[in-house]
């Protein structure tokens, strides 16, 4: 059922979500191929199906739950990012 593919990515997101609060990078990063790889389904399976009506309820509160959940992984991860930008950042020209 297409619902089902909703609360895969639901469940996805938390998995993700919690790697990111024990600072697992390299699992949040496979997690996030896993939902990337749920989204790609789910929209080829919403091509050919529809959700009944109380389902469209149901995925509503999925799809909040999973914008609160990537919240949270962002918020968890910009001190990691803020220490990587200087990394990548170029060095300063001499003239």
């Amino acid at each position: 059922m297409l619902i089902d593919r909703y609360k895969a990515i639901e469940r996805s997101s938390q998995q993700m979500l919690q790697a990111a609060q024990v600072q697992d990078w390299e699992g949040m990063a496979r997690w996030e191929g896993v939902c990337s790889a749920q989204i790609a389904q789910l929209q080829q399976q919403a091509q050919n199906e529809s959700l009944a009506p109380e389902q469209r309820q149901e995925k509503t509160g999925i799809l909040l739950r999973i914008l609160r959940n990537d919240a949270q992984v962002r918020t968890l991860m910009e001190p990691w990012m803020g220490r990587l930008e200087p990394l990548l950042r170029p060095p300063p020209q001499t003239h």
